[in-house]
């Protein structure tokens, strides 16, 4: 082992001045990297709380100092590099967003080391959790400032439940007379550290969960719309096209439709685990309901019915039932559960929307213009409503009605040929 410094104990003073001269290179720099950074993260729609700093030069001397003895320990030429003179903290709300970012900037920026600090810690330990990456500072930064001696920026990544822990055990142990024989508050502080990590891993369920939920339930609505289609517009444009003396096809909505169908009635029955919760139940319906396992589904929804759910709960549920009812082509249940939701929902649009889709493949067209009537009143702003209630008038012959519909839905999608179509064709029959 040397018994000499790798380098001269460096003059304090000469090294705060060398510093400070630089510092406003320093800051500019930081304030670019971490619009570029917040930049990336936010164009792959991650939205994360992004802070910066500059290493005070107290903690900079100190960490110079700290990095020179270590290489006289270890006999090294040169110290270490300080690689977090400049840093940037990006505070993400879940666990699931840290591994996203870590991807994100590995693919944008050149990064050189990543550490996951406190991934090695046992439930019975504290310390602070965080992602440390190195990266590479792009070289337009440099160049745009010739006396720039940095070329690497650190960046933390951590959720808020660890940027919480950080804050308060920096206060408490960092600050404070903590010695490793305070063996009562260690028990605590790792208690804390505990709850902290069971409450980030618990957010990450549940939004997971929740985007389980926003796909199937996405998925669910495309389906049901589809059906509508294939029940309602696919005969009326037949129907508007025999009336003109030509009974050809829809070679476009036809094989829509075949798919649709191909898709709900081939896909094999899948094993999966017995729901046990409601949130289970109704992500499992919903699942088999998107693969057109319509039966299946009923009877889910039917058993968290039976649970005797809150009324919030069972409206949505009816309103589900319902639509997988219509998918079967039984509409007299749909309207039976559509109701329900109403009676439970009063301004349940959707299902007043349902039920008069219900009504009207039923050829109950003054029923679906009371319910089309109902659901615009709650929210006027639907084009598919307007829409259906501008067919229904048309079956009932009256044409200004149909125009005045197909109008206000125009206003809201002014690009629907649909709509345009039943417009032409209503302005046509008045000027008979």
């Amino acid at each position: 082992m040397s018994g000499d410094l790798a380098e001269p104990i460096p003059d304090r003073a000469e090294l705060e001045g060398d510093f400070e001269r630089r510092r406003p290179a320093y800051q500019s720099v930081l304030e670019d990297f971490q619009r570029l950074v917040r930049d990336r993260l936010e164009s792959a729609g991650l939205h994360p709380t992004i802070k910066g700093r500059v290493k005070t030069f107290d903690s900079f001397y100190k960490k110079r100092i700290r990095l020179l003895r270590q290489a006289r320990m270890s006999s090294l030429e040169k110290p270490l590099p300080i690689t977090d003179i400049i840093g940037i903290r990006a505070v993400c709300p879940f666990l699931g967003d840290l591994e996203r970012a870590v991807k994100i900037l590995s693919t944008e920026f050149a990064v050189t080391e990543i550490e996951r600090k406190g991934a090695e810690r046992s439930f019975r330990e504290f310390g602070y959790e965080s992602i440390h990456l190195l990266i590479e500072l792009p070289s337009e930064l440099g160049a745009a400032r010739p006396g720039l001696d940095i070329r690497i920026c650190e960046v933390q990544l951590r959720t808020i439940l660890q940027e919480a822990w950080a804050e308060v055990e920096h206060e408490l142990v960092y600050k404070a007379e903590f010695t490793p024989f305070d063996e009562p508050m260690k028990r605590k502080l790792a208690a804390l550290n505990a709850n902290l990590s069971l409450s980030d891993i618990i957010f990450q369920e549940i939004r997971d969960y929740q985007h389980r939920l926003t796909e199937e339930l996405a998925q669910r609505r495309d389906d049901f719309y589809a059906k509508i289609e294939e029940s309602i517009d696919g005969p009326f444009e037949r129907a508007q096209m025999e009336a003109a003396g030509d009974p050809g096809h829809f070679p476009e909505l036809d094989s829509k439709i075949a798919r649709d169908l191909a898709r709900g009635s081939s896909e094999p029955s899948i094993s999966r685990p017995a729901p046990v919760s409601l949130d289970d139940m109704l992500l499992e319906a919903l699942y088999v309901h998107n693969r057109g396992r319509y039966a299946e589904a009923i009877r889910i929804y039917s058993a968290i019915l039976e649970s005797n759910p809150s009324r919030e709960v069972a409206a949505v549920i009816h309103k589900h039932r319902g639509m997988a009812w219509f998918s079967q082509s039984r509409c007299e249940e749909a309207i039976v559960d559509f109701t329900a939701a109403l009676n439970i929902d009063p301004r349940c649009y959707k299902a007043a929307y349902f039920r008069g889709v219900a009504h009207n493949v039923l050829e109950e067209y003054v029923a679906a213009l009371e319910d089309y009537d109902l659901s615009l009143a709650i929210n006027p702003f639907q084009f598919y409503a307007l829409y259906r209630r501008a067919q229904a008038y048309w079956h009932l012959n009256d044409y200004p009605k149909v125009l005045a519909d197909c109008e206000s839905a125009l206003r809201i999608e002014p690009d629907r040929q649909d709509a345009a179509t039943l417009k032409r064709l209503a302005l046509e029959k008045l000027k008979m």
